[in-house]
């Protein structure tokens, strides 16, 4: 019999909407349940692609024994991470402070009213490795509860406590200058594995920000060795199984420091990051690998993430069914044999297949499997063949059981994937990836945007989800709308971002300029989640702030300057000290060091001049710049809905291109040649 997940729309819920425990949402009446029957709250939190969470839900969630007992001594409820990102900040950083460490699926023990007392993750059905089993955790908190209650609400409220004490104040540490980016790059090389690229020891994750940073700090000073750390990484991750040889994509992480063996779930927003990361580096160096795995991770984001409605799917599982036990296994979609690939291409392209994608008989996963990689010293093989074969190996693994996929629409992702997809059809002359930018663009408008321009978090098959937006939804969608606007020339994307970052001043920035997670106005939690940092994907105080310092440059707003400017105190606190937990941050500081540049390309619509001058406008290198292209002057209807459009006139009745910064703008030029100098001379 379904519990009360069954009319979720969170497929990571309705995975849990079968159990044989009586799950609960998150909502008030879940608490009041508690609080009726005198027991203690047990909180779930996990997503749907996450490994661990689906053997947690198979080993204990599942066994009729083990539901018994959570349903008579707890009442328990499930939150999908994703669609909850409050919760899950203000409860992961009580787990990280008690335990030093965190992750999913997050097992937290709390009172009625919400204070938690007992913490952990993962907890396997029989003790193991030194860890109690899950059905000792249910026994030993319900003993606490019931022997102990005083002891248990003073340890509760000694953790909230703690967290009420933890709120941030950078609004006053200052604006980041060249020093700070200096330290920062410093930080970056003593943390950078020269050997395999990328930063630390296993595991090793996609460290798509810091990249960014390195490209647009090479752009900005011209050091070699950022670029040549970005490029070294890009190329080693390219090459490596994290990446997928056949379809394109990127896996979540590498379990080994040499990118060989991934976690095998692909997330939107890894893709999205990555996919600008490598366009910007083809942009930098005109590498061919770069532009591949541009298109090809594009395309990956296009074919099997893209909804019905035009949107991105949150994610695609690690674990999928194995065709010859029946299990579900991580990475069976994807790894092969030797035996396999001859079983597919034949004798002769099988051994060839192996050797190029290094495919062995011990193999380099498990089970004698192999996830296919690029080594250096593979065999060449001509052009045409390979694509043959990779053709054929693609086919024949879409025949395989496929991994699940999370059909939500999380609109932060979106945002992301919105502006990785117009400026990769911008740069490559791909207009139709500039199309789906377009539709996913829509999507959220028509669907998570309310008439007073609040988001909505998630969506699904089209219907808006009840969580509200956070920081990072409002920072990334107006990030994506203001990448949409410089790529298309429409102004009504310049809008849509406006009433988003002015949302942001309004509702979730503090009177010294730091920023909250979530708004004014939004549930009350124990404690106001306030995380700077970026990890995943960027946090949600350095995409506002990267999304204000844009608009301002876009429209001369100084109140939108300024609060872009006390956000990034953050990173002028905290670039120097962990620069691998602020790459973001750090982006956007080299933007605000480098102006931003402001470009505006006027010109008649029909003219192909003004679509190449345009174009040489988004190809150029400069930190941030923001690009307006339209009709010349506002008098004539072209520039209204573009500031930086206004006034701006032809020289010579051909398209003309206009850079400015700090107040002060270069010669107006007609010549694309020119306009690339303007825009991609280290320190001009």
């Amino acid at each position: 019999m379904p519990n009360r997940l069954a009319n979720e729309t969170s497929p990571y819920l309705l995975q849990h909407a079968d159990n044989p425990v009586d799950w609960w949402p998150w909502s008030p009446e879940a608490f009041a349940e508690a609080r009726e029957r005198g027991v203690p709250v047990h909180l779930s939190v996990g997503y749907s692609s996450c490994h661990w969470c689906h053997v947690l839900a198979g080993e204990s969630f599942e066994d009729e024994l083990t539901a018994a007992y959570m349903n008579e001594h707890f009442v328990n409820i499930k939150v999908d991470r994703e669609e909850r990102p409050d919760v899950d900040a203000v409860y992961m950083e009580a787990v990280q402070a008690a335990t030093g460490q965190g992750g999913w699926p997050m097992t937290v023990f709390m009172t009625a009213d919400a204070e938690p007392f007992y913490f952990g993750t993962y907890f396997p059905p029989e003790p193991r490795q030194g860890m109690p089993s899950f059905m000792q955790v249910l026994e030993g908190v319900r003993t606490a509860w019931v022997g102990r209650p005083e002891e248990v609400a003073e340890v509760a409220q000694r953790i909230v406590r703690d967290l009420a004490g933890r709120e941030l104040d950078y609004g006053k540490a200052g604006t980041p200058g060249p020093e700070e980016l200096a330290k920062a790059l410093l930080g970056l090389t003593r943390e950078y594995d020269a050997a395999h690229g990328g930063f630390g020891g296993a595991p090793k994750f996609p460290p798509s920000m810091a990249l960014e940073f390195l490209l647009r700090h090479h752009a900005r000073t011209g050091s070699e060795g950022a670029l040549q750390m970005a490029a070294d990484t890009c190329e080693a991750m390219a090459r490596g199984g994290i990446y997928d040889q056949l379809g394109g994509g990127f896996a979540r992480y590498s379990v080994d420091r040499e990118w060989v063996v991934p976690h095998f779930e692909k997330m939107l927003y890894d893709n999205a990051l990555l996919c600008r990361v490598y366009a910007h580096l083809w942009r930098a160096t005109g590498s061919d690998l770069a532009r591949r795995v541009a298109l090809e991770t594009a395309d990956f984001m296009v074919r099997e993430l893209r909804t019905d409605q035009g949107g991105f799917a949150s994610a695609l599982d690690a674990d999928s069914e194995d065709p010859l036990t029946g299990e579900h296994v991580e990475g069976a979609y994807y790894a092969w044999t030797p035996a396999q690939l001859r079983e597919v291409l034949g004798e002769a392209d099988g051994d060839l297949a192996a050797g190029y994608f290094g495919v062995t008989e011990e193999g380099t996963f498990e089970h004698g499997t192999s996830v296919l990689q690029l080594p250096q010293d593979g065999p060449a093989v001509e052009a045409g063949r390979l694509a043959g074969i990779k053709e054929r190996l693609l086919a024949a693994r879409g025949r395989r059981p496929a991994p699940g996929r999370d059909d939500k629409i999380v609109a932060a992702w979106n945002g992301l994937a919105i502006a990785a997809l117009a400026e990769c059809g911008a740069y490559f002359e791909r207009p139709d990836l500039v199309e789906r930018a377009t539709e996913a663009a829509d999507l959220l408008v028509r669907v998570h945007m309310d008439g007073r321009a609040r988001l909505s978090r998630t969506s699904k098959d089209g219907q808006v989800g009840t969580n509200d937006g956070v920081l990072e939804d409002y920072g990334d969608v107006a990030e994506g709308f203001l990448a949409l606007a410089s790529v298309t020339g429409e102004g009504v994307w310049l809008e849509f971002a406006g009433f988003l970052v002015d949302l942001v001043l309004d509702r979730f920035t503090a009177e010294d300029g730091s920023l909250y997670d979530t708004a004014h106005d939004a549930e009350k939690l124990i404690r106001r989640p306030q995380d700077p940092t970026d990890t995943a994907a960027p946090s949600g105080w350095t995409a506002a702030a990267g999304a204000l310092l844009s608009y301002a440059a876009h429209t001369g707003s100084q109140a939108h300057r300024t609060a872009a400017e006390r956000a990034l105190g953050v990173v002028h606190a905290l670039g120097p000290r962990v620069p691998r937990y602020i790459g973001h941050g750090l982006s956007v500081a080299e933007a605000l060091l480098d102006g931003p540049r402001e470009v505006a390309v006027v010109g008649h619509p029909e003219d192909p001049a003004l679509a190449l001058l345009h174009r040489t406008a988004l190809l150029g290198t400069a930190p941030g710049a923001v690009v307006a292209a339209g009709l010349a002057g506002a008098t004539d209807g072209g520039g209204a809905e573009f500031p930086l459009l206004a006034e701006r006139t032809l020289v010579d009745d051909l398209p003309t291109a206009y850079v400015c910064r700090h107040f002060v703008c270069a010669r107006p030029t007609t010549d694309p040649a020119e306009l690339a100098e303007q825009l991609g001379t280290v320190g001009s």
